[in-house]
């Protein structure tokens, strides 16, 4: 049995991401960001295509509350909606309740926080930084204009969300959705791992 698991929301460009992988490393343990798409993709039989299309962005009634199911009432191939939206989010709902009962491991976005707020093993933690820091990190990963980076930012961020509002019912960035919330561009991603290794062997475990 796992003794935790790791969700993981950031803002685009605090470098939550990296640290993540960072720490997963530390801890000799697997994380899931991407992979979550194609292990949802391989347990419906859905294309990835349309997965990777609904990943992390609502095109829906952004006032919907999320279905309390999470996983558990997943469409039938001979449904209509079997390809919508909300069941590609039950899949994958599926496939991270179903890894956090199996192993030690860190679950980047897709809400795994709230998917997961019933299990006692989740360690949640949101990543955020200054605008500047942000703007930075954004324009030497893609090699763009620190205007574009700016408005990437504001678009990305926005989308992150509208979709957390939409399946969870609660704000992206409201503290109390998290365990821990650390300013990367304060920090540094080296010592914004070292923190969240405080904050475990602080609760209790053996890392």
């Amino acid at each position: 049995m796992p003794e935790y698991v790791i969700t993981i929301a950031r803002g685009f460009g605090s470098g939550g991401r990296t640290v993540g992988k960072m720490l997963a490393k530390k801890l000799d343990i697997n994380h899931y960001d991407g992979e979550l798409i194609q292990l949802a993709s391989e347990e419906s039989g859905i294309n990835i295509e349309l997965f990777g299309k609904a990943d992390e962005t609502v095109k829906t009634n952004l006032f919907k509350r999320y279905n309390k199911s999470f996983g558990e009432k997943l469409i039938t191939p001979d449904s209509d909606n079997f390809t919508s939206n909300d069941n590609l989010f039950n899949y994958q709902a599926k496939i991270i309740r179903d890894l956090a009962d199996k192993q030690n491991c860190i679950i980047i976005g897709r809400c795994a926080d709230h998917i997961l707020k019933d299990n006692p093993k989740v360690i949640r933690l949101f990543f955020y930084a200054d605008e500047k820091a942000c703007i930075k990190n954004v324009v030497d990963m893609y090699a763009i204009s620190e205007k574009e980076a700016r408005e990437r930012i504001e678009e990305i961020d926005r989308s992150r969300a509208a979709y957390y509002k939409y399946y969870t019912g609660n704000e992206w960035n409201d503290v109390n959705n998290y365990d821990l919330c650390i300013n990367t561009g304060r920090l540094g991603f080296e010592t914004s791992v070292e923190v969240v290794l405080g904050y475990m062997r602080d609760i209790g475990l053996n890392v």
